[in-house]
């Protein structure tokens, strides 16, 4: 029989050319069984797509090995089996199946729309459109092709606009890290966000860093925020209106100790878990764009680019005392934020207190620090 021959074994005779056109009949007649059963199973519903999968398979091996050209038959069951593994959610394999029904038969507008769907779900956007367009060229007025490539473009409109709004966000940030390592400035973890939120300084068109700054009361842990501190302002206009003769007493200040002449500030110094340029730039960062919308690698890189990229952690050489500084309240705030011994918890934080109260006693005495 024909089945039996070697490859080239010579031309056939009647007898074996009538074998193999049997054999071709008996696959092809499985194959349109199977596909049938397949198409029954998908009417039944979700719990019998598995079967119709089983069914699609069965048939498109029936009709193996596939010519290189044109298969219209065997496209409609790659078609088919793409339609079920949408439905199951499976779209890898749906575009798969999808663009191979494509490449046998190139008419087939069905396997245009579910390779089109199987893309969108995959948010292969560019890909999508694609399928969308090529399906329109085989059937200009298909109205469920024009919908998806509609539904396709609008999403990579909100895509595109997306991507543009990360990548100022991204390009800003940068720049504001720029600024911030050509001062100098060392900065380091929050550790008073439950007061100051994801408050972060500002970069304006002259160049000029604007801080939040955040001013505490240790005698009471109470607080006040200044919103918009120029790095180019000195201390002194700022309090001057923060305590004026006018303004009210601060509403635990029941000893009026808290005035313009008697007010001091300090930083503490020479402590903190510095941010290497990366946590910096995630920080700026943070509220601004989603973190899973950030190109891929852009954290890495930028402590790549910097031998001193790696965090650290700072402490006083004090052994168990704090070290507290002093501000002069006539030098400017980048002034100050320069001092080699000052790590910024991520913004600007001093510590208010009053000589004419009786904590000011222990507060300099050293007797006092963070709870």
């Amino acid at each position: 029989m024909a089945l039996l021959m070697d490859p080239g074994a010579g031309p056939l005779t009647e007898s074996e050319k009538a074998d193999l056109d049997a054999i071709a009949a008996i696959k092809e007649s499985a194959a349109v069984e199977y596909k049938e059963k397949g198409n029954q199973f998908v009417r039944m519903g979700r719990k019998h797509y598995a079967d119709a999968v089983d069914c699609y398979t069965k048939a498109i091996a029936q009709m193996e090995p596939l010519p290189p050209g044109p298969a219209p038959d065997a496209s409609v069951l790659f078609a088919n089996r793409a339609h079920v593994n949408l439905l199951l959610g499976n779209h890898r394999r749906a575009l798969d199946d999808a663009d191979r029904a494509i490449q046998l038969s190139s008419s087939n507008v069905k396997a245009y729309y579910r390779a089109a769907k199987a893309a969108l779900a995959l948010s292969l956007l560019p890909e999508a459109a694609s399928f969308c367009r090529r399906g329109l060229e085989q059937d200009p007025a298909n109205e469920e092709l024009k919908k998806l490539l509609a539904q396709v473009d609008a999403q990579q409109s909100e895509q595109d606009r997306q991507r543009a709004k990360v990548a100022q966000a991204v390009s800003s940030a940068k720049d504001l890290v720029a600024a911030i390592e050509k001062r100098g400035l060392t900065l380091g973890k929050a550790v008073f966000q439950e007061l100051t939120g994801v408050k972060k300084p500002k970069l304006d068109k002259q160049c000029v860093l604007h801080w939040p700054v955040l001013l505490l009361y240790p005698e009471v842990m109470s607080s006040d925020f200044i919103e918009d501190f120029p790095e180019t302002d000195t201390f002194v206009p700022h309090l001057d209106v923060m305590f004026a003769e006018s303004s009210p007493p601060l509403p635990w200040d029941d000893n009026h100790a808290y005035t313009r002449d008697a007010i001091e500030l300090y930083y503490q110094a020479g402590t903190g878990a510095v941010l290497s340029r990366s946590e910096i730039l995630k920080f700026i960062l943070e509220g601004t764009v989603d973190s899973k919308s950030l190109p891929e690698g852009l954290l890495d890189e930028e402590d790549g680019e910097n031998d001193v990229g790696k965090s650290s952690t700072v402490t006083s050489s004090g052994e168990g005392s704090v070290k507290w500084m002093k501000v002069k309240e006539g030098k400017t705030l980048q002034e100050v934020l320069q001092h080699k011994d000052f790590v910024v918890p991520a913004i600007p934080v001093f510590f208010v207190v009053s000589r004419k109260s009786k904590f000011y006693v222990e507060f300099k005495a050293g007797n006092w620090s963070l709870p």
